[in-house]
Formats: C-alpha cells, structure tokens, sequence
C-alpha cells in the first residue's frame, strides 16, 4: 500500500507544482488594498482546484469585512474521521525588487528550489493539499475539509466572524495546518508550540507645531528624539525585553548552533545576537520586542525642523504560556511610563493573536510521527515556532477536543517574508507523500498503530 501511494503521489507531483507555480503568478497581498482584485483572484483559482481534486463542495466565503477564504468538503467512509487541511492563499508584499533576482511573482527554479512569493508560505500548503487529495484519489480513507484562508497574514482579522458564520462546516476530529516549517531540508518537524503576537502604535507629541531647529534646539524636545528614547528602554543591556510581567520559559535545544542560525538569519558579520539564554528558548519560549515600523519625515524630506509628533508600530511576541491581552496591555504601560520630558503619548492597541501548545500524546501525532518518518527516512522533531498563526488557537478554543498538528513545507532557507523567497522541492515532494500517508493513517481501520504515545 506505501509503494502504491508513493507512486500515486510522484504521478500527480507535477500537477501539484503547476498549481503552485499558478498560484505564485497571482498577486494576493492581502495587506495591500488595491491588490484585493489579486486575493479574489486567488481565491477563485484555489476553489477551482479544489473541485479538479475531488472536492464536492467547495465555495468562496467571506464572513464581516474578511478577505475571501475557500472552503469545501468531502465526507469519508461511515465513522472515518474528518480532517480538516488549512493553508492560506494571501502572502506578504514583495518587499524591495532590488532585492529579488527576478519576479517575485514569477517562479522560476534554480539548484533544486522554487522562487517566488508565496512558493513556502504558504501556497505550497495549498498545493500540499491538492497533492494527497489527488494521490487518493476516490479512494480517501478519510472524510476531509479543506479551509484556504485569504488574510492570516494580516493577522486574520475577521477570524471570529468567519468561525463564527462557518462553525458547522469547520468541525472537525483531526486539524492539519499545513504552514510550519522544517528543522532542516532534510528533518522534518512536528510544531508543537508558537508565540502568540500583539502589537500596537504609539504616538508621541511634544510641540503643537514644528518650529525651527536653530531657534529652538536645546530647550525645546522634539518628539521623534522622545520617541526613539522611548523605545530604547523596550530591551535591556543584554538585548532581552524589559517589558516587566512577560512569561519566559524553556525550551528543547535541539541541536540549534549560533553558527547555523546566524547563517540562516543572514546575520552580518560582527553583528552579535541579543537576548540571554539558549538560542530555542529565546527563539520558541520568550517575547521578543520588534518596531516594525515609524511614522516620520523621511531622510530625503527632513528640514531643519523640530518634529512635532511621531508614531512607530512594534509587535511583541508572546511566550506559550502567557496571556497576551495582558502582554499587550503591559507594553503600553511600558511605553507610557518611560515616555522623556514630559512627552504626550497616545497608544492605539492593536490584533491579539493567543500563544499556542499542542497536545502532543495522541493517535493523530501518533500518525503523523509515522508519516513523517516514512516519507523523510528520517524521524521528525517536536519543535517550537517564534511566529503565530491565529487561526491555530482561535480554532482550538472553539473545538478543544480536536487534534491539531502543525506540518510545513518551509526549511530554514525558505525565507518567508523576505526576498528570494523559495521552496526546496525535494522537501516539497517529501511534504506531499506524507500528508496523503498521514490521511492513510488516520482512517480508523488502519490498526497498525498505537492510539497514543
């Protein structure tokens, strides 16, 4: 039976990248409002994929203000189990041009990896999908879902309306999100917890209007100096975050060097890394404080002139284990308390998505573990993820007593969200046999393996 759904899975593998490749050519940026054409678009292309894989029910849904999100449906065998595949359709911006070495949104392969925005996260989750649906063809041992979001990265805004709307057709015994990532090209890795992320704007007023920087320089504070006083004090003189009342716990090892990892950031050289601690606890089981971006005259627009008001964006992620509203709350006391001279600070709260821990005993890890390692050769590692995916822990609250198990296609080369973004297609090729293995592996006649560890 392996031997025949390995060969089912190489004879639809082109398929699954033309797809992908299809996929990379549209523009979805959720973040961008004039690219909401694109994330259609791509919503539509999904469906249709969805429905060439086997799927009766497949619709585009919107739920409140949410970008577009595809849904559809395929019951299983009397008593199989329903598992529910998530991946998501929207992607980062591109970023710089001068950064890629060709079309973020042209695919193109060099030395066995597929470039483009979106190749790993996460239109490869998608095509991930439509690979083992089409290996099994008519023969799905399993009742199946399969939800393809339009804005988690943009922090799945209209989450609670979308679960809210869609409940009944969400549920499910067992949830796959197919958007982690790999310990390397050649491990592959269970994610078993993530960060959650918060994030707010804070502005700083010290002059009802700009005035000139020669007659009032020295007495008169101008505010983005107060600003970046402020946000100094977000990080000690080890670079941890001294935010006061955030939780910071541990986390396995694994075999992380600094060496590796400053190869995998694209760390400069002499640049040193930040923070106390091994590198995973500060990577999976820390908050980690971030200005993502600020609000000011440009470098080319600067005058002689004392700012009168300037804002940043930072993003706070959030330890498994911590409250992250309370997280929130407390990087804004934070920020207030250590605002310089006297300045006026005005903070504007911003999207909470929760941490998240898995329950990794039971028959559905079981499965996937076996899954993993039949495809790799290699057994997978429980590891940690520093990123948060909201639709996770918004969908474990809502069905607690469902499985949930975090695969991915990425390898620490990806580079998701940055330029040259890529896809290593031997891990792709990996990721889909072991997705249709695990749906083999679900099906409850399947008596091979434990229920639990």
């Amino acid at each position: 039976m392996t031997s025949d759904l390995s060969d089912a899975v190489r004879r639809v593998l082109p398929s699954a990248r033309a797809d992908l490749e299809r996929l990379i050519r549209i523009p979805s940026v959720s973040a961008d409002p004039a690219a909401a054409p694109h994330v259609w678009a791509s919503a539509g292309e999904v469906a249709a994929l969805l429905r060439q894989a086997g799927l009766p029910e497949v619709d585009v849904l919107t739920a409140g203000d949410s970008r577009p999100a595809v849904l559809g449906r395929r019951a299983g065998p009397p008593g199989a189990p329903t598992v529910l595949l998530y991946a998501h359709h929207d992607v980062q911006p591109p970023g710089d041009p001068a950064g890629w070495d060709g079309d973020p949104f042209e695919p193109s392969e060099r030395d066995g990896r597929l470039y483009g925005r979106g190749a790993a996260d996460d239109k490869a989750g998608v095509a991930v999908h439509l690979a083992a649906l089409r290996a099994h063809g008519d023969r799905l041992p399993v009742g199946v879902a399969v939800l393809v979001e339009g804005e988690e990265e943009i922090g799945s805004p209209a989450l609670a309306d979308f679960l809210g709307a869609y409940r009944d057709r969400l549920a499910a015994d067992v949830v796959v999100f197919a958007d982690g990532g790999n310990w390397s090209a050649d491990v592959p890795a269970l994610t078993t917890t993530l960060r959650g992320g918060v994030n707010l704007v804070v502005e700083v007023r010290t002059l009802r209007h700009g005035v000139h920087s020669g007659m009032y320089g020295g007495p008169v504070p101008d505010a983005l100096t107060a600003l970046c006083r402020m946000l100094a004090t977000l990080h000690d003189e080890h670079g941890d975050v001294a935010v006061p009342g955030l939780t910071r716990g541990r986390a396995d090892p694994l075999d992380l060097t600094e060496e590796q990892f400053r190869a995998e950031a694209g760390l400069l050289d002499g640049v040193r890394l930040t923070g106390t601690g091994g590198l995973t606890d500060r990577l999976w089981a820390g908050p980690a404080a971030d200005v993502i971006g600020i609000d000011a005259p440009s470098v080319a627009a600067a005058s002689n002139t004392l700012v009168p008001a300037a804002r940043a964006k930072v993003s706070l992620r959030v330890a498994p284990g911590d409250d992250a509203a309370a997280a929130r709350d407390a990087l804004a006391a934070h920020l207030r308390a250590h605002a310089p001279w006297g300045a006026q600070v005005t903070v504007q709260p911003g999207a909470v998505a929760a941490p998240f821990a898995a329950r990794a005993g039971g028959r559905a890890y079981n499965c996937a573990r076996s899954a993993l390692n039949e495809a790799w050769g290699t057994p997978a590692v429980d590891a940690g993820a520093g990123g948060t995916i909201p639709f996770v822990t918004a969908y474990a609250g809502l069905f607690p007593d469902a499985e949930i198990l975090i695969t991915g296609v990425a390898d620490p080369g990806s580079r998701a969200h940055g330029t040259n973004e890529s896809l290593h297609l031997a891990t792709f090729e990996r990721a889909c046999l072991a997705e249709a293995l695990l749906l083999r592996n679900l099906d409850v006649s399947n008596a091979s393996l434990p229920p639990t560890d």
